[in-house]
């Protein structure tokens, strides 16, 4: 069984947590918006423009996870 404990510091008002909350929020929305927009770029592409790139198509999806939120760090 797995579980997630955690504990925030009291040391920020509600106020600055809801400004706080906000501002994640923002983040993700913009780099879902970045994410959704690069796959919509990239698959309006010819198969050829991909090549050019050094990309195929079962790549786009990859490719605009890491344009959006970075390099993923994958461990096994």
């Amino acid at each position: 069984m797995a579980y997630i404990s955690g504990s925030h510091s009291s040391t920020l008002s509600f106020s600055d947590r809801l400004a706080e909350i906000k501002t994640q929020l923002a983040e993700a929305y913009a780099a879902r918006k970045v994410y959704r927009q690069t796959i919509a770029e990239l698959e309006t592409c010819s198969t050829r423009e991909l090549s050019d790139l050094g990309l195929s198509r079962s790549m786009i999806k990859s490719v605009a996870y890491e344009a959006a939120y970075g390099k993923a760090d994958r461990q096994a």
